[in-house]
């Protein structure tokens, strides 16, 4: 049985993050769909590695706190482009200082999968209940005075990269699931299409999924979680192919910064890059 934990418990337990959220919100007047990824990203930093960066943070200047989500917004637009030399060049010299450890826009999209999957997670897993009593205090009228129980539209979500997020107006003493409301990880917690690349293949070669399997396993390890290769009829040649792994990390490892990766087994050529659902 799931260990349930009353909203307001968690409120509690998430006061310095709510504080942090509600400068950026009400006195730096930022935009509510951007302070929810900033914070998003924020969360997801303290998760692998970068200890207590909001209660750093909230030790700051209003001044200072602004520039360094200026910092972060930086860094998703990293995430959100393909091609972002201009950016990478760059430092976060605030971010840099305030968290006493090194940080850049290149190292966001050397690891641009993984960074991207982390957000979501932290997004939809805390963000998305968190806040939901300051953003109202922001929203336009017709959505801030939306009842209990009933979702609330934040302009600008969904998002093309980081998706939809599901904000509704809870009760205090609504109870979750504490399972899956907070943590993260690159592996089990990643969804499947953000762990998913695209194969390409030439014509005239047969690539089969013994090629596929022997490829990447020999140059990543026990990566492959499935290989789903184009349905055919048996005199012809599948032409393409989803990889499904075991970890979104993997994704970066493949591309390498690139948003094509081209590779070569037993004389033939495979082209790799992220799987995007085309509904």
């Amino acid at each position: 049985m799931a260990f349930m934990v009353p909203l307001r418990e968690l409120l509690s337990f998430h006061s310095v993050d709510r504080q942090l959220f509600s400068r950026l919100l009400l006195i730096c007047s930022r935009k509510p769909s951007e302070t929810l990824l900033v914070m998003a990203l924020w969360l997801w930093l303290e998760e692998i590695g970068y200890p207590n960066i909001v209660p750093k943070i909230l030790k700051l200047p209003d001044a200072i706190v602004n520039a360094m989500a200026n910092e972060a917004v930086l860094c998703l637009k990293c995430l959100c482009s393909d091609t972002t030399p201009h950016l990478l060049n760059g430092n976060l010299p605030f971010s840099t200082k305030s968290m006493e450890m090194e940080i850049s826009p290149h190292i966001f999209f050397q690891n641009r999968f993984t960074s991207i999957s982390g957000i979501k997670k932290l997004l939809n897993s805390v963000c998305s209940w968190a806040f939901t009593d300051i953003l109202v205090q922001v929203l336009p009228s017709s959505t801030s005075q939306v009842g209990l129980n009933q979702p609330l539209a934040v302009p600008d979500f969904p998002h093309p990269v980081f998706g939809d997020v599901t904000i509704v107006r809870r009760p205090l003493d609504y109870c979750f699931p504490i399972g899956g409301l907070h943590g993260w990880n690159p592996t089990t917690e990643a969804p499947v299409d953000d762990r998913t690349m695209f194969l390409t293949f030439s014509r005239g070669n047969k690539v089969t999924e013994n090629d596929v399997m022997e490829l990447f396993t020999g140059l990543f390890g026990d990566c492959v979680d499935s290989v789903n290769m184009e349905e055919v009829a048996r005199n012809r040649q599948p032409l393409f192919a989803r990889l499904v792994l075991r970890s979104v990390s993997t994704v970066d490892s493949i591309l390498n910064g690139k948003s094509i990766a081209k590779f070569t087994i037993n004389s033939k050529h495979i082209w790799a890059r992220k799987y995007e659902r085309r509904d």
